[in-house]
């Protein structure tokens, strides 16, 4: 998926992740996320258009319920996903944590 497509700017930022869709489940991490998706590394198969479940395990050390979309998917390298569902709380740590990472690019 090219940057052109995407209403938020991704960030390099890893957190853990645990997800599962289908008959699957995963751990894995992300390698950038933004507000709308993120790219989730892993050699597991998620197929494009499925809907997962998973959880973020951001720096704060609290995991974070979301569900998504799987948009594209790189074979043995991972998928991205459009998140389709977050709490607000949730939605709100995701906006600090980019945020916070905004910052530390910024003055790197």
């Amino acid at each position: 998926m090219t940057d052109e497509k995407r209403k938020h700017e991704r960030l390099p930022v890893v957190v853990e992740v645990r997800w599962e869709g289908g008959t699957r489940s995963s751990g894995a991490r992300t390698t950038d996320i933004s507000e709308g998706g993120c790219f989730v590394d892993t050699l597991a198969h998620a197929p494009v258009g499925e809907t997962i479940d998973f959880k973020l395990l951001p720096p704060d050390g609290e995991w974070m319920d979301v569900q998504g979309q799987v948009i594209y998917e790189l074979p043995r390298t991972g998928f991205g996903v459009r998140f389709t569902k977050m709490s607000d709380s949730d939605r709100e740590r995701l906006k600090a944590l980019l945020s916070e990472q905004q910052d530390h690019d910024r003055w790197r």
